[in-house]
């Protein structure tokens, strides 16, 4: 069964690592949807959170290669039901002052808020789930979009515990 899974994977703070766990999903012909790398609170560590598409079987075998992998210090699964996953997007729209406040409106029922404002544009972050940040690019559609950045799925497990205690 093919399906979307999100990996939390702990590696050491090494250059290359980056390049070694993607080609391991590479060599496998598995796409990253999505891919954040950043440091964690432990100094000389790093999380990799890594959004695939695959079925679960090869997922499996992956996880296995990862962790032989010399640098990779652990690796969860994030489930669906038990961790917070976000997503951080920048979008400039077109926003001249005949209605700059209805894209301000917009952007204060998704929460979000403007960063920058210019006579032509306004730019906008957003933060939240993919669907919270489709639906909000859904209704600035029509003032017409400029450009758009998103970041890769960051995602912690609900609770008390971090991944270097979860077992």
């Amino acid at each position: 069964m093919t399906s979307t899974h999100t990996l939390s994977v702990l590696v050491e703070d090494r250059p290359g690592v980056l390049a070694r766990v993607s080609a391991l999903f590479s060599r496998r012909g598995f796409n990253i949807a999505s891919l954040a790398v950043g440091p964690t609170e432990a100094k000389g560590i790093s999380r990799m959170t890594i959004v695939v598409t695959v079925d679960d079987f090869p997922l499996e075998q992956v996880t296995k290669q990862l962790n032989k992998l010399i640098n990779v210090i652990k690796i969860v699964e994030q489930d669906e039901d038990n961790s917070v996953a976000r997503e951080l997007m920048l979008v400039k729209v077109r926003a001249d002052a005949t209605v700059r406040a209805q894209v301000i409106e917009v952007v204060n029922l998704f929460r979000a808020k403007v960063v920058d404002v210019s006579p032509e544009s306004v730019t906008i972050e957003a933060t939240g789930t993919q669907s919270k940040l489709d639906a909000l690019l859904r209704m600035l559609d029509p003032y017409g979009i400029r450009e758009i950045v998103q970041s890769g799925v960051v995602a912690l497990s609900r609770g008390p515990r971090s991944i270097a205690a979860a077992k």
